[in-house]
């Protein structure tokens, strides 16, 4: 027994190990990612139905062996079709790991400073006076299919800029905003809904607009609510409801500025209540 193990041991080769090693990784991203996802009720649905197929397979069952093999031809196909927003969402996570987006790379750190600013003082005076507002951030995927349903503005961002797009008098007001780097790139673009339907009766369009975009690309959303002024934020297919601004500020330079030391510099921008700084 044990000249067997040592042998079996002794023919272990160095690419084996590297083999095993990359499946075992494989296997454990993959199932980490289906944690994340809707997709995990249905990953033990099938893991019951290739058990209930091995068992026919050892005692025989040919009617049995027969129908299970046909549901997992036919179920692997439906999977693609059912969770294609999912597994292109897992698709894009591993093109884009590791990579910085060159638009926010390219910036310097007082450009950065400043666009956060304005962009939390925007949502702000949203929250405060109860505007309803859908901000998003683009970041690896590139949104030109979204911006394409809206109409593009090009423009240096501001408070001024984005309160005018959002006020309800404006025929820009009714959808999404793009922001591209540190400008206002498009405004009224269409997001997609989500079709969860475990995220709350209480959350409108806009609330399932943002999760929907946030399923499908890596574009960080913020949502002011119209009814309460809530602060809410969806990226990666989660929501984070009832943020206060200074956690809003910390997840944008997170965004921003994912390697840098420098965040705290951000405080020479304090919010001034009487007023703002870049109106």
């Amino acid at each position: 027994m044990l000249e067997n193990l040592m042998g079996i041991l002794m023919s272990i080769k160095i690419t084996d190990i590297i083999d095993i090693s990359v499946v075992a990784y494989l296997l454990y991203v993959l199932l980490g990612y289906i944690k994340k996802t809707r997709a995990q009720q249905l990953f033990r649905g099938i893991l019951l139905l290739i058990a209930f197929f091995l068992v026919s397979e050892i005692f025989n069952l040919s009617l049995l062996n027969w129908l299970f093999t046909r549901l997992i031809t036919v179920g692997l196909i439906a999977v693609v079709i059912v969770f294609q927003p999912e597994i292109r969402r897992g698709l894009e996570q591993l093109g884009r790991r590791g990579v910085l987006s060159r638009q926010f790379r390219d910036m310097g750190n007082e450009d950065i400073y400043a666009a956060v600013h304005r962009l939390v003082d925007a949502v702000d005076d949203f929250s405060s006076t109860r505007t309803g507002a859908l901000i998003v951030i683009e970041r690896e995927t590139m949104l030109n299919d979204i911006i394409e349903t809206g109409v593009v503005i090009d423009a240096e961002m501001s408070v001024r800029l984005l309160g005018n797009l959002f006020y309800e008098g404006s025929p820009l007001h009714d959808g999404a905003v793009i922001i591209r780097g540190v400008k206002v790139y498009a405004a009224s673009c269409v997001l997609p809904l989500t079709e969860r339907q475990n995220i709350g009766k209480n959350l409108g369009t806009r609330h399932r607009a943002a999760l929907g975009l946030s399923e499908v690309t890596d574009a960080f959303v913020i949502v002011v609510s119209e009814e309460t002024g809530a602060i809410s934020v969806a990226q990666n297919g989660e929501f984070r409801r009832f943020l206060d601004l200074k956690t809003l500020e910390k997840m944008l330079l997170d965004i921003y500025m994912p390697t840098s030391d420098d965040k705290d510099l951000l405080s020479i921008f304090k919010f001034r209540k009487g007023g703002k700084r870049d109106e």
